[in-house]
């Protein structure tokens, strides 16, 4: 008789465990979730969504919470073939969710142009969110990562000019604050709407959400901070002003709430001790991103804050808020009313951004 052996349980192993978790538990906590749900019922589903890079650390964790979406009918789960995990093993294994979405994986391979093999992956699509790229490694320049990323970034979207140029595309791929501006620019040359590319923010909202109510003890719910600027450092400004929960916190105390919302993400790396980064909390706000876009396709207006092409500062993009209707971004929002202490940190944010958006816009112009 051969001998037990005992194997340890893999980092995939766990993983997947945790997805299937959080699926059981998603049902059970509906109403935590009911502020962002779609207008759709389940019998209703109508749109396709495709998540490029869903087979990564952002990417699986999103794919179910849209695949989860009661309005969404399909889900395209796409990502290379050399992925740790296998596109199709995703769509297999959510596919069996309790939801009325079809989820398919497209494995591409990264050597040949992503507008030879993402047709049957992005035609119809209404929404795409794009997590696909490279972290930092060490040793690695910005001006590297952001090399890498934005070359990942353009041949979807170039994909998505090509297959679905009506789609919101929601860019995840960092850094936010460079790629967007290339993309939306990218739009523009070939007669498209740029304001259906959009950076994804939601997380320095969420973030900023949850730490007023450790702060106040009030729920998380009634909580919804502004933040405006960008989605890197200096540029992340929240509005704790503009909300009424948040207007009631000590101003003493507001730089360092400030502070913690701009370096969150930096909390999650040093918590995760070099082993990961913001992936979950990435991939439920890249889902609240998703479901807005999709309720205001649905019919139902909705706003959130987002960074696109803008004149509501004298920069060409920007984060502010942004209604969402039945086509994508309907109405761009002014930064409205700012006390003393916003007003010098505006000026900051913007100082850096504009640096930012040039090294898009001269990445764009040499292509």
């Amino acid at each position: 008789q051969a001998p037990f052996v005992h194997h340890l349980p893999t980092a995939h192993h766990f993983a997947m465990a945790a997805l299937r978790s959080l699926s059981r538990s998603f049902q059970r906590t509906a109403p935590l979730f009911s502020r962002y749900a779609p207008a759709a019922s389940f019998s209703t589903a109508q749109f396709k969504v495709c998540i490029n890079g869903g087979a990564g650390g952002i990417g699986q964790p999103l794919t179910m919470l849209m695949a989860m979406n009661p309005s969404v009918k399909e889900v395209s789960v796409q990502d290379v073939s050399m992925a740790a995990v296998p596109p199709a093993g995703v769509a297999a294994d959510l596919g069996h969710l309790e939801f009325p979405s079809k989820v398919v994986g497209y494995a591409t391979d990264p050597k040949v142009p992503a507008t030879e093999q993402l047709e049957a992956c992005l035609t119809g699509c209404n929404l795409v969110l794009i997590p696909a790229g490279m972290p930092r490694k060490p040793g690695m320049t910005r001006d590297d990562l952001f090399n890498i990323n934005a070359d990942i970034a353009k041949g979807v979207v170039e994909a998505c000019a090509k297959f679905c140029p009506e789609a919101v595309v929601g860019i995840i791929v960092n850094p936010v604050n460079s790629i967007v501006p290339a993309m939306a620019e990218l739009y523009k040359k070939k007669g498209l709407d740029p304001l259906k590319i959009v950076g994804v923010t939601s997380l320095d909202i969420v973030r900023a959400n949850k730490f007023v109510a450790e702060i106040t003890g009030k729920s998380p719910a009634d909580i919804e901070v502004p933040v405006i600027g960008g989605h890197a450092g200096v540029t992340i400004m929240p509005v704790f002003s503009q909300d009424p929960t948040s207007a009631t916190i000590s101003a003493d105390k507001i730089p360092a709430l400030d502070k913690r919302t701009q370096d969150g993400g930096t909390e999650v790396v040093e918590a995760k001790a070099g082993k990961g980064s913001a992936t979950l909390s990435m991939a439920y706000s890249g889902a609240r991103f998703g479901n807005k876009v999709l309720k205001g396709m649905a019919g139902t207006p909705t706003d959130e804050c987002a960074y696109v092409a803008s004149t509501v500062t004298e920069l060409p993009y920007f984060s502010s808020k942004v209604t969402f209707g039945k086509t994508g971004v309907e109405k761009i929002h002014p930064v409205g009313t700012l006390n003393s202490y916003e007003e010098g940190r505006l000026k900051e944010a913007m100082d850096q951004l504009k640096t930012e958006i040039d090294k898009g816009l001269e990445y764009i112009a040499g292509k």
